[in-house]
């Protein structure tokens, strides 16, 4: 078997499969139906400094390649989470994250200095595709001065592995990767969802409850791939790859074209087992061509 190790910053990681924000709850939720110490980390839902109802219905559509969602970051706070679900997670023998959200640097960075205190939560993703009040609605993650200030802001309070995920509605991605970089983040992770909407025609109305949302799913793998190789050459960080992966194949490329680990989002509400079988299936992959370690083809891409 090769070995299918990396790491990520400071953080060792069994295997290169993670699941994406959103997507897997709190990782409790799949529990029964995935042996979740075979996977390399579980990235838990937004979490954001106060409590948050989240958009009205509708809130989810689906396309043909994927889903929109507006969801809105519905969660009960950093000190519910704390209080009530770190105790039950912190002793799941793999990797779990936090993904943090606000809306200004202010509120990112009193979530992240609450879940610092946390001893079994090695690392935090920032998402930085929040709408910036006080710039208008504009997300921070659109901007590399909005990226740095929230960067800047959540590691002056923020001492262990600070990964950012960034959004892909932007011009150019690898810019606002380097702003983060050079702000102090260990890692970045991409893409977010693109912004997209659907129509009902015969309502005459859009799907979902705000007009738009986040598109994920199959439909954005050929742009995120794109994103992820220009970024990697972009930085000297680590990168961790997602969008639309559903298969050892999708993994693979990511890996190819410079991500040091990949997460899978959108793949479990199809297939709950989708990380055990990308898991060994990339094990597979890797013995039958001879691989020693996953590290020979992590930006082994020839162009």
């Amino acid at each position: 078997m090769a070995a299918l190790n990396v790491k990520i910053n400071n953080v060792e990681f069994k295997n290169p499969i993670i699941t994406a924000s959103g997507t897997f709850g709190y990782g409790l939720e799949f529990a029964d139906l995935v042996p979740l110490d075979k996977l390399g980390g579980i990235i838990v839902k937004g979490t954001t400094l106060h409590h948050r109802e989240g958009n009205d219905y509708p809130r989810m559509a689906e396309t043909a390649q994927g889903m929109l969602n507006c969801v809105g970051l519905q969660n009960k706070g950093v000190d519910y989470f704390c209080r009530e679900i770190y105790p039950k997670i912190k002793d799941i023998g793999t990797n779990m994250l936090v993904n943090v959200s606000g809306s200004s640097p202010e509120d990112y960075a009193a979530c992240a200095a609450r879940i610092n205190t946390l001893e079994k939560i090695p690392a935090i993703e920032l998402n930085i595709s929040c709408p910036n009040v006080r710039e208008g609605g504009m997300a921070f993650g659109v901007t590399c001065s909005g990226a740095a200030q929230v960067v800047k802001a959540v590691r002056s309070v923020y001492d262990k592995t600070l990964i950012v995920k960034l959004s892909p509605n932007v011009t150019d991605i690898a810019q606002i990767a380097c702003a983060c970089e050079d702000e102090g983040a260990d890692a970045v992770s991409l893409i977010n969802t693109l912004l997209g909407m659907a129509v009902d025609i015969e309502r005459r109305k859009p799907q979902l409850s705000i007009r738009t949302g986040g598109l994920s799913g199959p439909a954005v793998k050929p742009v995120a791939l794109r994103m992820v190789y220009d970024v990697a050459h972009a930085v000297k960080i680590p990168v961790i790859g997602l969008g639309g992966i559903s298969s050892a194949a999708d993994a693979i490329e990511f890996l190819m074209c410079g991500a040091t680990a990949i997460q899978i989002g959108t793949a479990n509400f199809v297939d709950p087992t989708v990380t055990i079988k990308v898991i060994e299936g990339l094990d597979s992959w890797l013995d039958a061509h001879g691989c020693q370690s996953v590290h020979e083809i992590i930006g082994a891409l020839e162009v």
